[in-house]
């Protein structure tokens, strides 16, 4: 910058062409720029008849403000004054040097006068001028000249105006004009040169702030500041510029012309100054980015530092919240939870990658010699230090967490396949194991689920207590014991059903009357369910040798799994576009004047979930599906890992008939309007709002066609189940938007279990007694139905019409009647149409004859049907083989069999007292009908017992009592056709063909201990009569 002496030099000059304009403007005075021989500034007094006029102050500013103009080296050597009086008088003269001997200011060389040229005037100055010589006391000589001529003697004419008879131009104006800029351009220059003196100490003396938005502050004022400081710089750069220009304007225009002392001098004052400007501005600069990089490096260490008091906080959070993770569960499910619920913390709190970002971010700065390395240093190795012992923590807990999974999958495993074993034991046809045939099948039978134990069954426990002794506590190791000591009770039971069988198929026995259950009195197990693996999944057939039968079915693979990913990361980019185009403007208060009242806080009604939506596929799903680019007949794993998460769309489609509505009443608004033209979209919000229904519906679309080229591959059987999955997410979906629509229903319908199916039925009702006119009237004129499956009730609603458009023309449904599952029983085939089926509960004497659309959509409700009832059966099972596996022989009595069976189905089962299933009630009840599916008769008759229509073999002798009775005997195949209303049945004898009416309370001695191929009631098992 400049030094202090500069700028006290800028500032040297008491006076300025600008404070005495008008005193300059009036050219009784002047300096021409001429020089004398020796170098002498000249002052030249033009002819001025009012000379006298003028005052002293305005002669004495005149006078020092003209000696001060030229160079001290040029006034140091004294002016040359030339008055010129060549017009006037002797007095004038002689009042000229009076004043200039009295008050010039300046050193004096030669004091030149052109007298008067009048003869009488020239005469006088002669006289006065010798008499009077003393009064001017001057110690230079006046000469008195009489001609420009002899002026011309003693100045050269190069050096004088042309007044004067000299050659050299002068304008007076342009001189003043020239005087005042350059001194306005020279105190510019002093003023700049102060203020960045000022700025320089300021920036030099200020103190680094400890927090950043101080920091921030700072920066950004002196910022500015040094901004002002510039402009302040620029603009007497230009000035000065422009000064010069005009200083060598005459060159430019005349390049003979040759610049008098004057202007040379005035020329090279404004370069000096010039060249002082831009010294100062480079030396600004530089000090400004020393500065700058300074205060610049001050934040950072402050956003450095305030990261690393967060990070460090977030640590120890972290493993303040591993330390929690120290269950190991009490259940596969629990231990699997616990894991999720560990990696998802681990994926939520991403700070250890913000760990090592910041240690980066440390690292830089000293690479970049940040003044504060010291400090930096030491915090970016605490942070590596803590964050390499939580992650190897969080790995260490998860790992522990996996072995605690690992032995709870293979605990279940086992348990599971005990349970199956057991089942097995209690489900093999006793009869059948009476021959010699039937034993050995049997035996095989279990031979080979002992050979196929494989991994479920558990080793010793040494080994288990060994391989996860880390993981063992009191509790578990309580359980693995519970779990080993029941599969050595399976394998006791094994091995003495196989002594009894092997005793069996040694020797031929005598039948024995069968009264034991039969499997198909229970569900059928896991293990036998066609087409179903052990875990509920699709089973098919082996892989070919080849995975891919052609390089184009991997071409066309590959193209469909490009598609998935391409069409993936449009999905996320559009959902995001929606999201900050339209749901983040919701809150932009620029924007809350265009949006209307109904629109005012509906940002979740109008979005519903779609932001979590967006996460789950940028930050999860996205990821993992770009993982399976090089495998995508493996992608199918993905799907199935993530479709828990994918359940998000339900709760999205359950708000979109209120988004749906809310966008109807909104769409015309400006505000809707004016998202969709900052985002340079063509379609409107509606579109993009029905992009996630579209999206889940388009994953179904993409697995079917990769299912289609990965026929034979690894992952076929995934591809398969997550093409179920998403199917049942879809029914799901659709089940629930239909759910929702119900209205009438005074309870909860949470409270009924998952809704299994719904559809649309026509629905007779018949009453068993009285009713007659309704009963009639109801079997020619149906009611339209709509049916709720639910696993503990079943819903009868009735259609509304539909209205309005899109999602409100969804219908909905008024609710008239619900049944509880425990109360209900079916009947497959009705009044002999392939269609319709029986739903009946209080010993049919409230029966629903239902229409299916097709025989297909029947099929499947029944299926449905029978899997709840058969699922509520099923929950009796294990106590009746608890019972059995307590007996040494697989040949006991049947009849304490049937006893200890009922009694548990009775004490389990007591809520099924009313419950019947039924798979065939045709007009006349003749035919056999499924055995396999467990069943539930009318209710007990006054004895206690239970009959219902079907088939049965007599087990005593029976004489006709009357004529309408009929004669059976034992051994007899009889069927139980339908019951009078004096309580006897219509009984049919198979053998003879002749039909006839036997009282309740007789067929019950008959046929007690037989069971009907038809029935299972829930206080004893009629045994079915051999074929």
């Amino acid at each position: 910058f400049f030094s202090p002496d500069e700028i006290m030099q800028l500032d040297s000059c008491p006076l300025r062409a600008a404070d005495i304009t008008p005193d300059l403007q009036k050219k009784f005075a002047f300096l021409s720029g001429g020089r004398g021989d020796n170098g002498s500034p000249i002052i030249v007094f033009p002819e001025f008849p009012a000379f006298g006029e003028i005052t002293d102050k305005e002669f004495h500013n005149v006078l020092t403000y003209l000696t001060s103009v030229p160079s001290l080296s040029s006034t140091g050597v004294g002016f040359i004054l030339v008055i010129d009086r060549r017009q006037d008088r002797w007095a004038a003269v002689k009042g000229t040097l009076l004043r200039i001997a009295g008050s010039f200011p300046g050193n004096l060389q030669l004091v030149l006068v052109l007298r008067p040229t009048t003869l009488l005037q020239r005469t006088l100055s002669d006289i006065f001028f010798k008499f009077n010589k003393d009064e001017f006391k001057m110690k230079v000589p006046v000469i008195m000249l009489s001609s420009i001529t002899e002026l011309h003697s003693y100045i050269d004419r190069t050096q004088l105006t042309q007044e004067l008879g000299g050659t050299q131009e002068y304008c007076h104006e342009k001189w003043i004009s020239h005087r005042t800029a350059i001194e306005g351009f020279a105190l510019m220059v002093k003023k700049t040169a102060q203020t960045l003196q000022s700025f320089g100490t300021e920036l030099a003396e200020t103190e680094l702030p400890n927090e950043i938005q101080a920091t921030t502050i700072l920066l950004s004022t002196h910022t500015s500041k040094k901004e002002r400081m510039k402009e302040d710089l620029l603009v007497a750069l230009g000035q000065g510029s422009r000064l010069l220009e005009s200083i060598n304007e005459p060159v430019v225009r005349d390049p003979d012309h040759n610049m008098n002392q004057d202007e040379l001098e005035n020329l090279a004052t404004v370069q000096r100054l010039l060249s002082q400007l831009d010294e100062t501005e480079r030396a600004f600069d530089e000090f400004w980015v020393r500065h700058q990089t300074k205060l610049e490096q001050c934040l950072q260490l402050r956003h450095f530092e305030h990261n690393y008091r967060e990070v460090r906080a977030l640590l120890d959070q972290v493993s303040e919240k591993l330390a929690t993770f120290s269950e190991v569960g009490i259940s596969p499910a629990h231990a699997d939870h616990i894991f999720i619920e560990l990696t998802t913390y681990e994926e939520k709190v991403c700070v250890l990658v913000r760990t090592a970002a910041l240690s980066q971010e440390g690292d830089e700065l000293i690479q970049k010699s940040h003044y504060a390395e010291d400090s930096i240093q030491p915090k970016c190795s605490e942070l590596r230090t803590i964050s390499e012992t939580v992650n190897n923590n969080l790995r260490a807990k998860k790992d522990h967490l996996l072995k605690a999974r690992e032995l709870h999958h293979r605990l279940e495993r086992a348990s599971k396949w005990v349970d199956d074993g057991i089942y097995l034991l209690a489900s093999q046809p006793v009869d059948k194991c009476q021959s010699h045939e039937g034993a050995e099948l049997a035996l095989q039978e279990l031979e080979r689920y002992l050979d196929n134990a494989g991994e479920n069954q558990l080793t010793d426990l040494s080994t288990i207590w060994k391989d996860y002794e880390a993981v063992l506590n009191q509790q578990f190791r309580d359980q693995v014991e519970k779990v080993f000591q029941k599969q050595a009770s399976m394998q006791e039971m094994f091995d003495k059903r196989r002594v009894s069988l092997k005793k069996l198929a040694a020797k031929q026995t005598r039948p024995v009357q069968p009264v034991a259950p039969r499997p198909e009195a229970f569900i059928k197990s896991p293990l036998s369910s066609p087409g179903q693996s052990s875990h509920g999944r699709t089973l098919h057939s082996s892989c070919s040798a080849e995975p891919f039968q052609t390089f184009s079915g991997f071409c066309a693979l590959q193209h469909v799994m490009n598609e998935l990913l391409e069409t993936e990361r449009a999905y996320v980019e559009e959902l995001l576009c929606v999201l900050q185009g339209y749901a983040s403007e919701m809150d932009n208060p620029a924007m809350s004047h265009l949006i209307p009242a109904p629109l005012q806080n509906k940002k979740e009604v109008l979005f519903g979930n779609m932001p979590e939506i967006y996460h789950f596929h940028k930050r999860t799903f996205l990821r993992e599906l770009e993982q399976y680019t090089d495998c995508p007949e493996l992608v199918g794993r993905c799907f199935l890992e993530r479709m828990t998460d994918l359940q998000i769309y339900e709760k999205y489609c359950h708000n979109k008939p209120r988004s749906e509505s809310l966008w109807r009443q909104c769409s015309d608004c400006a505000f809707f309007q004016e998202c969709q033209k900052k985002l340079e979209h063509k379609l409107g919000l509606d579109s993009y709002l029905l992009k996630p229904v579209q999206r889940i519906t388009k994953y179904q679309l993409l697995l079917k066609e990769m299912l289609k080229y990965s026929k034979g591959c690894e992952g076929a059987d995934d591809l398969q189940d997550a093409l179920t999955s998403i199917v049942g997410i879809l029914k799901a979906v659709n089940d629930s938007m239909h759910l929702i629509a119900i209205t009438g229903f005074e309870g909860n319908l949470s409270e009924l279990g998952k809704l299994l199916m719904q559809g649309s039925f026509s629905v007779w009702t018949e009453h068993k007694k009285g009713h007659a006119k309704v009963k009639d009237l109801a079997r020619f004129k149906p009611m339209q139905r709509h049916l709720f499956l639910h696993e503990k009730a079943l819903l009868f609603c009735k259609r509304r019409e539909e209205n309005g458009e899109g999602y409100e023309k969804a219908p909905s449904y008024s609710f008239k009647q619900s049944l509880n599952m425990r109360a209900v029983g079916i009947t497959e085939n009705a009044k002999g149409d392939n269609k319709k089926f029986e739903i009946w509960c209080n010993s049919r004497e409230e029966v629903y004859i239902v229409q299916a659309p097709t025989a297909e959509v029947k099929t499947t409700w029944v299926n449905e049907i029978r899997k709840v009832l058969t699922t509520q059966l099923e929950e009796c099972r294990g106590t009746f083989m608890y019972y059995e596996s307590h007996y040494e022989s697989f040949s006991i009595t049947y009849a304490l069999a049937e006893h200890l069976f009922c009694f548990v189905f009775c004490l389990f089962c007591s809520g099924w007292n009313k419950a019947s299933l039924s798979l065939d009630a045709s007009g006349e009840h003749d035919g056999y009908s499924s055995a396999e599916d467990p069943l539930n008769s009318d209710p007990e008759d006054e004895n206690g017992k239970k009959l219902c229509a079907g088939k049965y073999t007599v087990t005593a002798e029976y004489e006709i009592g009357g004529a309408q009775e009929l004669s059976v005997k034992s051994g007899d195949v009889v069927q139980l056709v339908k019951e009078g209303d004096d309580g006897q049945w219509l009984v049919r004898n198979l053998n003879t063909s002749k039909e006839g009416w036997i009282p309740a309370a007789n067929l019950i001695n008959l046929i007690g201990k037989s069971k009907s191929c038809q029935s299972l009631t829930s206080s004893g098992i009629l045994r079915n009569s051999p074929k």
